[in-house]
């Protein structure tokens, strides 16, 4: 065991598993001196009670552990453990273990960013003795949450919990009012990024213990601050995009231990009050991006002698002069959106600047020599961006952005002395240059060139030397001409490339195995996608649009990355088929394949993709002309249904519908056939089409979010079998024109928000079967070959077998006739649905 007496604290019985379980779990070298028969109190990570020999911490911060903690693992085992720290590693394969609960000594515990996910267990609230709590974690590694009856049951009982941290856990269910109950021992509360929502609890904000409230990034989470009886021990304060909204009361001025005030991005009003300058102790102040008004002489910011950041922001109307003020030690001041029109002189006197934002003002002309001599010891972050600027030198920095501004001419050859340069941002400009290869960054990350009047081939060469670290090139709309070889950015470790619209040839260049975004849109890159693109296994976005691509797609594309958001093939000669499904946990969202040459696809189904977007689709002429099966079901697509779509679908609209089911889509090879097959949903029932009949045509666009009338121009698909619009948010009358489909055998067009009357010549359509009205606000008389439970929710509509009467009706008939229907025109749907079914069992 590991957990035993000191006089022999590491015995392992004969034959004891607990090694190995702990074992089971990979790590990085910290376990390498874990050997059985060496005191566990020596191992990495590990420690002991000095009395008792008990095994009363481990440590695996950063141990690059991964895999499952499985409940049996012989760490449940340590019962006097009192400090247990998980955090940096990867368990996104193991929820938090109910096991926790056997810790009944515990004072620390730390799981942060290790990728737990789901509901945090209720025993976690029975580690009475906690101190010190961290369940903090990254959203993209997997997100934890709270139930809110289990986050009230932990405040409840961690009465000597000092130190919560849990930001990013998905707190969306928990009642901010559960707050108020934490216990006065509370001196550090982080809840950063958790979704709360609602009005926050006053009594937070009185804990008499509590010096540090971070409450940042709950845009839902609102409140006035107190105008009295704050916690005098306050020291930081972070309210950064939240609802927060009001006056900041003049009692602020009571909290002579505050060090950071940032209340950025919030929705305060009113005037800054005259006591925020008796905050002596005040190091950092963000109060940009609210509505605050009036006017402040910035003189009075130099009474905050030790205030080290200094954002504000166009909200207030700032009074200046050329008086050398002084901050002794500001490092941070943003002045953006400030309507300055001229550099003030008053930054001359700053000598500690490491970060200066002057952006969205109006500040034009030359740059002057004397503001290059600002901080020039220390400034590493300049952003100058959106001015008027029209020319000047450039100093040694490691961050600068003098982006959106009209500098002209060749790029400054003093950027060479940017030894340390790290960033550089000098898109939306007019330099007219070649590519900068006598930069020779060797560490520049970061390199934004784009929307410049740059031109020539790039040197291949020198680009590789002079930026060994880079990770993110964007030199997109300029005019670079040339080749880039295939593989030559997939031997990179670059982030983002985008070298869209410019004039580069040749194949494609592959993006980096490890390239989020990529972007090649616009230029002239020819020949096929191979299928080499997929080891991108990390991107998130591909745009290879408006190029001279041909071929098929690779059928890697739509499944080779669980990160891929966008794909965009626009504009290309691409043809053949579209690969129909998707990984399992796709999370693309837009897919385009508008203008190419697919004008042989029949059936594309896209379902249950939470695809949001297919950009473009309504505008390719001639787009999938000989379609017959639309399916795009369960997505996210939003907007109107577009008459240009509709008139596209050419292959719908002949109204020569196949009756003879021997009939079916196929393609013959040396081997044999391949019978294509789908899924559909036809009459409320999912089936499976294991062949598909040359006749079917079908458009579902159910469970999305279409929005407006349905065309008219729907009248026009003649060959349509099935159409099913439920579940959207269509507005307006059911078209009249829908009578003209007499090959229609199911209409599907329940919850939406239709109004008016149902079109007499839908009761005329001999074909159609089966038509769900159901969930609209439809009125007048239903047609009564149908069962009434395909218009329920539509309080307007009446008639027999409906329980509303309309005026003037008979007596209702007898039940017996209510079951007679005028089967006339749909034996054939009878007997392919017989068909159908055996196809699908």
């Amino acid at each position: 065991m590991l957990d035993s007496k000191a006089s022999n604290p590491c015995y392992w019985q004969s034959g004891d598993s607990n090694y190995q379980k702990i074992h089971r779990v990979k790590s990085y070298p910290k376990m390498n001196s874990w050997y059985k028969g060496i005191d566990c109190c020596s191992w990495d990570g590990v420690t002991c009670d000095g009395t008792t020999g008990n095994v009363a911490g481990l440590d695996f911060t950063c141990s690059w552990l991964h895999g499952t903690l499985h409940s049996n693992s012989s760490l449940f085992l340590l019962r006097h453990l009192r400090n247990l720290n998980l955090s940096g590693n990867d368990f996104s394969g193991s929820h938090i273990s109910s096991n926790l609960s056997a810790f009944a000594t515990l004072t620390h515990l730390n799981l942060s960013s290790s990728s737990f996910p789901g509901s945090i267990p209720s025993e976690i609230s029975c580690l009475s003795k906690l101190v010190s709590l961290d369940l903090s974690n990254k959203y993209f590694f997997g997100r934890l949450s709270w139930e809110n009856s289990i986050f009230t049951m932990l405040v409840q009982n961690l009465t000597t919990l000092r130190k919560l941290v849990l930001g990013e856990v998905d707190m969306s269910m928990v009642s901010p009012k559960s707050f108020a109950n934490f216990s006065s021992s509370l001196t550090y509360l982080s809840i950063g990024s958790c979704s709360l929502g609602g009005i926050f609890s006053y009594a937070v904000f009185r804990l008499l213990s509590l010096t540090t409230p971070y409450l940042f990034y709950n845009h839902n989470l609102s409140r006035i601050l107190p105008k009295s009886n704050w916690t005098s021990p306050l020291e930081s304060l972070s309210l950064w995009s939240t609802s927060f909204s009001g006056e900041i009361p003049d009692s602020i001025g009571n909290m002579k231990n505050l060090t950071i005030l940032d209340l950025e991005n919030c929705k305060f009003t009113g005037h800054i009050p005259s006591s925020m300058w008796n905050l002596n102790q005040l190091q950092v102040l963000w109060i940009d991006g609210n509505s605050f008004c009036g006017v402040v002489e910035f003189e009075l910011f130099t009474k905050l002698k030790n205030l080290q950041e200094l954002f504000v922001s166009q909200e207030l109307n700032l009074i200046y002069d050329t008086l050398e003020y002084t901050f002794p030690k500001l490092e941070k001041l943003g002045l953006y959106s400030c309507n300055l029109t001229k550099l003030p002189y008053f930054l001359n006197s700053l000598k500690r600047l490491t970060f200066l934002d002057l952006s969205s003002n109006r500040i034009g002309g030359q740059i002057p020599m004397w503001f290059w001599g600002i901080s020039h010891d220390t400034l590493k972050m300049l952003i100058l961006s959106n001015n008027l600027f029209e020319g000047g030198n450039i100093t040694n920095l490691k961050f600068m952005n003098l982006s959106n501004n009209r500098f002209q001419g060749p790029l400054p050859h003093s950027l060479v002395k940017c030894v340390n340069l790290s960033t550089l941002v000098l898109s939306h400009n007019e330099f007219s240059d070649i590519f900068p290869h006598w930069l020779e960054a060797s560490r520049l990350y970061t390199l934004d060139l784009q929307s410049n009047k740059l031109h020539g081939r790039i040197n291949l060469t020198a680009f590789g030397l002079s930026f060994p670290a880079l990770q993110n090139l964007f030199i997109s709309n300029n005019n670079f001409i040339g080749q880039w070889p295939t593989e030559f950015f997939s031997k990179t470790s670059l982030d983002v490339i985008d070298l869209s619209n410019n004039k580069f040839g040749g194949p494609i260049p592959l993006p980096s195995p490890v390239t989020s975004y990529y972007s090649i849109t616009s230029n002239n890159i020819s020949g096929k996608i191979p299928s080499l693109i997929c080891n991108a296994t990390q991107v998130m976005i591909i745009d290879l649009s408006n190029n001279s691509l041909i071929g098929s797609l690779p059928r890697c594309l739509t499944n080779f990355s669980i990160d891929l958001l966008v794909l965009n093939l626009r504009m290309n000669h691409l043809e053949g088929t579209i690969p129909q499904y998707f990984s399992s946990r796709s999370g693309l969202m837009t897919l385009d394949l508008s203008r190419n040459r697919f004008e042989e696809l029949k059936v594309l189904v896209l379902r249950s993709n939470n695809l949001k977007d297919l950009l473009d689709i309504h505008k390719g002429a001639h787009l999938f002309p000989k379609l017959h099966i639309l399916e795009l079901s369960n997505n996210s697509f939003s907007g109107p249904l577009l008459a240009n779509l509709i008139m596209n679908l050419k292959g719908m609209m002949n109204g020569e519908v196949m009756q003879d089911t021997s009939l079916y889509m196929t393609r013959s090879f040396q081997q044999g056939t391949y019978d294509n097959s789908v899924v559909v949903t036809m009459k409320g029932l999912e089936v499976e089409l294991v062949r598909i009949l040359t006749f079917l045509t079908i458009i579902d666009l159910s469970c999305n979010s279409f929005q407006g009338n349905i065309p008219e121009v729907i009248g026009h698909l003649h060959s349509l079998v099935g159409l099913n619009l439920s579940h959207n948010h269509l507005t307006g009358s059911i078209p009249p024109t829908l009578g003209n489909l007499t090959n229609l055998e199911w209409l599907a067009l329940s919850s939406n928000k239709f109004s008016g009357f149902i079109p007499k010549k839908l009761g005329d359509l001999a074909s159609l079967g089966y038509l769900d009205l159901s969930k609209n606000q439809l009125i007048d008389k239903h047609l009564s070959t149908f069962s009434s439970d395909l218009f329920s929710g539509n309080p307007g509509l009446c008639g027999v077998p409906l329980p509303k009467p309309c005026p003037g009706d008979a007596q209702p008939p007898s039940p017996s006739s209510l079951l007679t229907f005028n089967r006339k025109g749909h034996e054939s749907w009878f007997k392919q649905k017989t068909v159908w079914i055996g196809y699908a069992s």
